[in-house]
């Protein structure tokens, strides 16, 4: 009975300390957040609250279960049994602790870089390399975690004696079995810095468009017009030419190509498309044009360009100057819109007649 009072006192008043220091820990951050509201980061550290209190928890119950297990009779029975859970639990929290805190730290400067920047394209950019800097970050502390879990086995220690001794030959081995996966890490680490793709950037890729919406180690996903995630290895972007329509800024042009006969009033609809843009709102007003590009037998081939903010805007420019002129040319000058000949010319007809009368 008596070991299972301390054993209770222990745990109760580990749990106790380690909330009570959570929760002193918690309202510190949120009194430095409201102090200092220019930064998020005391705000982003509150996150941590749940890893830090697994990490004190699991220390307190280590101390205070080496306490009351010697000479306790059961208690001391399992007490390596209970040290190693422990040791591995407080191993774990550590480790989330860890990711917890970069994480924070990383999104803070982020918050401020982006605050104090006005260049959407250093932003993708700083973005997609913050996002995968990351995602390097929870990988390695995740490894180093592993590994100090197995090394508090002793059996793990004396095989990873004779492990080291053919590490040369299962890198070799390994590096062989995995070199897709290498290639694709590298490649990830190349599009981050050499600046290729980013976050947020609309890109042409076997024929379909759509926005990057996710860039990790090994795949990217693009998110298509329609709202499907097109998912590809990142070493398709560095083996592959492919389009990014923002490389150099969002803004974009644009054309629209119509198909009219040769009456057509080409003054008379570039001055109508001016008046239209000056009303349409998708338009950016940095340029427009419209012009006879190529002319054949049955017709001439007449473009307008129109320019946009980006691709959304620059798809709906020309969605809504393709529909506007079609529509005028409908109403104003109908004769302007593309004829099928299915009649023989009248000259044509003139010399039959003429060649029946001799």
């Amino acid at each position: 009975m008596e070991n299972l009072v301390r054993l209770a006192t222990a745990l109760g008043g580990s749990a106790l300390a380690a909330f009570a220091l959570c929760r002193a820990a918690d309202l510190l951050a949120r009194f430095a957040d409201a102090r200092h509201p220019e930064t998020p980061l005391w705000g982003l550290l509150r996150r941590c609250r749940t890893p830090l209190f697994v990490v004190v928890l699991a220390a307190l119950l280590r101390w205070s279960y080496a306490l009351a297990a010697p000479g306790r009779g059961p208690l001391e029975d399992h007490a390596g049994a209970v040290s190693r859970v422990l040791l591995l639990c407080l191993i774990g929290g550590g480790a989330w602790l860890a990711v917890r805190t970069v994480a924070a730290v990383v999104e803070s400067s982020y918050a401020r870089y982006a605050g104090r920047s006005r260049d959407p394209a250093r932003l993708r950019r700083v973005r997609t390399q913050v996002t995968l800097i990351m995602r390097v970050v929870s990988v390695a502390v995740g490894v180093l975690a592993v590994a100090a879990a197995l090394v508090t086995f002793p059996s793990f220690r004396t095989v990873g004696t004779s492990l080291l001794a053919s590490a040369g030959i299962i890198g070799i081995v390994a590096g062989v079995a995995a070199q897709s996966t290498l290639g694709n890490l590298f490649a990830g680490f190349q599009i981050a810095f050499g600046d290729m793709v980013r976050i947020g950037d609309t890109v042409v890729v076997d024929g379909e468009w759509g926005v990057v919406e996710e860039v990790t180690l090994t795949f990217l996903t693009v998110r298509t017009w329609d709202e499907r995630r097109v998912t590809l290895p990142v070493s398709y972007f560095t083996s592959r030419p492919f389009e990014n329509w923002s490389r150099g800024g969002p803004e974009l042009t644009g054309t629209v190509f119509l198909h009219c006969d040769h009456s057509t009033p080409v003054p008379l609809a570039r001055a109508h498309l001016g008046e239209f843009l000056a009303t349409c709102g998708t338009w950016d007003g940095r340029a427009w044009d419209l012009a006879v590009t190529d002319t054949s037998p049955t017709g001439i081939t007449v473009r307008a360009l129109v320019t946009a903010k980006d691709a959304d805007d620059l798809w709906a420019t020309r969605c809504a100057v393709r529909e506007e002129l079609v529509g005028w040319l409908a109403r104003e000058h109908p004769g302007a819109l593309p004829k099928v000949v299915t009649a023989p010319a009248a000259d044509v007809l003139a010399a039959r007649g003429r060649r029946t009368e001799d």
